[in-house]
């Protein structure tokens, strides 16, 4: 396993995250394809086994059954202080006033009940689902810097906004002597690369580190095209990636693997690790097979022929973006 600040911060992560999002009840209406707590055992075992330290989880995943299961497996796997351990805050976990957004009432009211649920008194890294629109920068910013003053969070980050969003928060703070973010969880891979355009311009000049999620484009980039799997069959989200424009990148990923003789998973994750902005790629396993390929990912380097095979030139905004993108009315 490698190892590396987070950003420009002293936060020392695994270059590998262990994502989650896998693991939870699926009686919570979340998702149909995560690991129940017996099933998500042997995944907790081989993180510690490989040296993935860094452990992403949020208050939704699985109704907030995902932050339970993953707080017991710290203290049945590891040790507290050898897990740095992440969550999030946004989406709602109830119809009350603090049951979603990034109020000061839901930062705080949040906060509190994920480590309830995690079992531990504070977390490594706090970060903000999405953008509030609704809540004044200065609020939100005030309240987060006030969790870290609390001791409830060692470190801020934040997720799958708009660059002009990220800028306005970071220098809300900034200007008010606030704590900053150091970490952005954006979606980033070989398919989506969106964030080349603005946002990672951006976090190289403010020192945040980009931890990317779906860095396999919910696994459309471990499989030939036409294959399929039962998250990918029953993963909504996932489907973003089935679109012919995608085609010929799968291909190229393909080629290059073969060619290699290594899983497609290794040169997806070896291309995304090879930006200097990226700090750690996060991994949601459901087979062993995942975290072994992630790590083998770290010594798989590249050459400037093959990174540029699959990738080709910054293609126009994938479909997706352009419909998240478009005004709502």
């Amino acid at each position: 396993m490698e190892y590396t600040r987070l950003g420009t911060s002293g936060l020392k992560i695994s270059r590998i995250a262990l994502g989650c999002m896998s693991f939870g009840d699926t009686g919570s209406g979340f998702s149909q394809w995560a690991l129940g707590e017996e099933d998500a055992q042997p995944f907790f075992a081989k993180a510690v086994e490989l040296g993935i330290t860094f452990w992403d989880t949020a208050n939704v995943y699985s109704g907030g059954t995902s932050e339970e299961i993953t707080g017991r497996a710290i203290r049945k796997y590891s040790r507290r202080e050898d897990v740095v351990l992440a969550t999030k805050v946004f989406f709602t976990m109830h119809d009350g006033p603090g049951g979603s957004g990034l109020s000061r009432k839901a930062i705080m009211e949040n906060i509190d009940a994920s480590l309830r649920r995690l079992g531990t008194d504070y977390v490594d890294l706090y970060q903000i689902h999405r953008f509030d629109p609704e809540t004044p920068a200065e609020e939100t910013m005030e309240a987060l810097h006030d969790v870290v003053k609390a001791g409830k969070a060692r470190y801020l980050g934040a997720s799958a906004m708009w660059a002009w969003q990220f800028s306005k928060l970071q220098y809300t703070a900034q200007l008010n002597g606030w704590t900053r973010f150091v970490s952005m969880q954006d979606e980033y891979n070989l398919i989506m690369r969106e964030e080349e355009r603005e946002m990672f311009g951006l976090l190289r000049d403010q020192g945040v580190g980009s931890i990317p999620f779906s860095p396999l484009a919910k696994g459309r980039l471990t499989r030939p095209w036409g294959e399929h799997t039962r998250r990918g069959d029953s993963d909504p989200v996932g489907r973003r990636y089935d679109q012919d424009v995608d085609v010929p990148i799968v291909a190229a990923a393909q080629r290059v693997a073969e060619a290699r003789g290594v899983p497609m998973a290794q040169v997806a994750l070896a291309w995304v690790l090879s930006k200097p902005v990226v700090s750690a790629p996060i991994v949601g396993p459901t087979k062993l097979e995942h975290l072994t390929d992630a790590v083998a990912a770290l010594d798989l380097r590249l050459t400037e022929q093959e990174t540029a095979a699959p990738r080709g030139a910054l293609p126009p905004p994938h479909p997706e973006v352009v419909r998240l993108s478009a005004p709502s009315r």
